[in-house]
């Protein structure tokens, strides 16, 4: 089932999410260093790259060479457009000479997942936030926008099943219990030695806002390439980021 009405009312306090994420930027600054590699942010649904633009700018002051995807409106797996985010990832695996990061903000982290199946060896992890791959696909409050400007009908059963399967590349899969949006069940994945889940306090709006979003993904971002672990809970983070084995 979608997350009911009291959630989906709390989405209102992602600007206060935006807020913290200002007064939290010294503490920001502590989080791990890039060593410079390309990172490409994906967009939620109907939104664009100006949605992940806060993002991307914290990414490249902490040191990565963060890129917007670069194809206006999000509307959903339209003709073309995995087809032309694969051929843009190629482009900067290219001109670079090393593997890409991909990070996916909902419906831009299912897209992210799909890429880097089919593009294994061009991929160095996968980071989605409140991202619907797995469960029903009807388990959130946007499913009708979902149709409406994809043309895509959630009743395709072998498209979900594919969705539903992992990358063969280090994933993780941020996620909140207090998402309005998508029921955090469907972005819960089966830990491996490959994928692992974050979870932490945040809306489905303003996840890519939130401190601890930002913290754990240049976190996650900043491993060195081939030396991939998961994320550890010691410390002060275990107050920061909740256990998400309990799920």
């Amino acid at each position: 089932m979608p997350p009911g009405p009291l959630l989906l009312a709390l989405e209102g306090r992602a600007p206060w999410e935006a807020g913290a994420t200002l007064a939290a930027m010294p503490w920001l600054r502590k989080a791990a260093s890039g060593d410079g590699h390309s990172v490409i942010v994906y967009p939620g649904l109907v939104l664009t790259d100006t949605s992940t633009l806060p993002l991307r700018l914290f990414l490249r002051h902490m040191g990565f060479d963060a890129h917007g995807w670069e194809l206006k409106r999000n509307f959903g797996p339209r003709e073309g457009v995995l087809d032309e985010s694969i051929e843009r990832v190629l482009a900067l695996r290219k001109s670079s000479g090393r593997k890409v990061s991909l990070v996916g903000w909902s419906l831009g982290g299912v897209y992210a997942r799909e890429i880097a199946k089919r593009l294994p060896r061009d991929v160095r992890c996968v980071v989605t936030l409140g991202s619907p791959f797995t469960g029903d696909p009807k388990a959130t409050n946007a499913w009708r926008i979902y149709e409406f400007a994809s043309g895509h009908k959630l009743d395709e059963p072998d498209v979900f099943k594919e969705v539903r399967s992992p990358p063969p590349v280090p994933t993780t899969s941020i996620f909140s219990r207090t998402d309005g949006i998508v029921s955090w069940q469907c972005s819960y994945q089966e830990p491996s030695p490959l994928a692992e889940n974050i979870e932490l306090t945040a809306s489905h709006v303003g996840m890519g806002l939130n401190p601890a979003a930002w913290y754990a993904i240049a976190d996650r971002l900043a491993q060195r390439e081939g030396r991939w672990k998961p994320f550890h809970r010691r410390g002060w983070r275990q107050w920061a980021f909740h256990d998400p084995k309990r799920a």
